[in-house]
């Protein structure tokens, strides 16, 4: 399991403001061959308690020298984990959370 990235617990404040319960930190997928560790899970009540939302969030601070090179690395990890969360648990939505000065788009599953 790797070290958290910088603004690991700023994500999870702001999702616990936002109303979300930390269900998974880190949220942890057992493939066989080896462990992933997606940063965080959440869920939130919705619809007067008869759903609940759920959502997994991979942190990226992007402070290495090449921008690219870990945008392409952060992208390999969101399709491995998309893949991963498909067979685990199909109707949890993934999020890669980047900080905005990193000039690159929100990715969505």
């Amino acid at each position: 399991m790797s070290a958290k990235d910088r603004y690991h617990d700023l994500i999870k404040v702001a999702l616990l403001d936002e109303g979300w319960k930390i269900t998974h930190d880190p949220y942890q997928i057992d493939i066989g061959f080896t462990d992933l560790y997606i940063d965080l899970g959440a869920e939130r009540l919705i619809a007067a308690e008869r759903d609940r939302e759920k959502i997994a969030i991979e942190v990226k601070s992007f402070l290495a020298a090449s921008t690219i090179s870990e945008f392409h690395a952060a992208i390999g990890q969101f399709i491995n984990y998309r893949l991963a969360l498909e067979d685990e648990e199909p109707d949890r939505l993934l999020y890669l959370a980047v900080p905005e000065d990193a000039g690159l788009f929100h990715l969505q599953r």
